[in-house]
């Protein structure tokens, strides 16, 4: 019996700069490796061609390791290497589970983005599949006009999550065949975070509670790959703006580098994030301290609302 080493992986995405809702879940990620001394995995999700921002995987990196996160592999590409999702597809194809769609290029495009709870899904009804799909060999960029859809089952999909319990999803309700391959032949979202967890041995996914609905998607596409390990996901409160949507833009700019760049000490940044996990009034802390304290039984069950108050402190206005 072979002994997979408990490992997680930080995994953000070039698409824009880390901000404090961003810093906050992959500091939790990192504590939580530290105290039970898993493996990390730094992964830059880079596949959302569309939406990725030169220079912003520096960026991040930067700013973990300026937050005094570490890794023990990595900084990895998914673009480096394409092979395993192309073998993922092929064999889907030959076991006649995906099958080729035309639909609008907006929605190939969304599908290679993650997912998002505040953000519409469009449903794709098992109607609208060919009635009678048949395997076949699965080849990138043949067809631009061609993306590829999951065939997914009419059944529940159950999970626990370590935080919020016992989970049960109905894919095929929720959002039906949902897209594993886009129009040019890269991977969407849920297949490419599938095949690297599996390739990276990922035991542990720490990630925030927007990402919720996509695990009984991903452990189809487990199951329908025969992959291990199957991982535990704790999925996380986020941190909000005023008008209680998820931390944005829209929000004015709470970039970690914004605060680096004004000379904010990362101590001041890591106590008002310690505050938001529950560790204690917000002071300065170093983050061998954050993760010493850091207790996931003691963190707020409901998202944390980002104020001007939070903002003028961390500036010390």
């Amino acid at each position: 019996m072979t002994t997979t080493t408990p490992t997680t992986r930080l995994a953000p995405s070039p698409t824009g700069a880390l901000h404090l809702g961003n810093a906050r879940t992959f500091l939790i990620n990192w504590a939580l490796a530290v105290q039970n001394n898993w493996h990390i995995v730094l992964r830059i999700d880079d596949l959302d061609t569309p939406r990725t921002k030169s220079g912003a995987d520096q960026q991040a990196i930067e700013d973990l390791t300026w937050l005094g996160m570490n890794w023990h592999t990595g900084p990895v590409y998914q673009s480096d290497d394409l092979a395993p999702y192309h073998d993922a597809l092929t064999a889907l194809a030959a076991r006649a589970l995906i099958y080729p769609c035309t639909a609008t290029r907006n929605e190939i495009l969304a599908a290679a983005s993650a997912p998002h709870s505040d953000e519409h899904e469009i449903h794709y009804p098992a109607i609208n599949r060919p009635p009678s799909p048949a395997p076949f060999t699965f080849k990138p960029v043949t067809d631009q006009n061609t993306a590829y859809r999951l065939i997914v089952p009419d059944t529940p999909t159950p999970f626990t999550d370590t935080r919020l319990g016992p989970q049960s999803v109905n894919v095929q309700q929720q959002v039906g065949d949902f897209v594993v391959a886009a129009k040019s032949g890269l991977p969407a979202y849920q297949l490419a975070t599938v095949v690297d967890d599996a390739r990276q041995n990922i035991t542990h996914i720490v990630r925030g509670d927007d990402l919720l609905r996509s695990t009984a998607r991903q452990l189809i596409l487990y199951h329908a790959l025969n992959l291990q390990p199957i991982p535990t996901y704790t999925h996380l409160p986020l941190v909000l703006g005023p008008d209680g949507r998820r931390l944005a833009k829209r929000h004015g700019d709470t970039r970690i580098a914004f605060y680096r760049d004004r000379g904010v000490p990362p101590q001041r940044l890591l106590g008002l994030l310690a505050e938001y996990c529950g560790i204690g009034p917000r002071a300065p802390l170093t983050p061998q301290d954050f993760a010493s304290r850091f207790d996931i039984a003691k963190l707020p069950t409901d998202p944390i609302t980002f104020t001007d108050r939070d903002h003028r402190w961390l500036c010390d206005e």
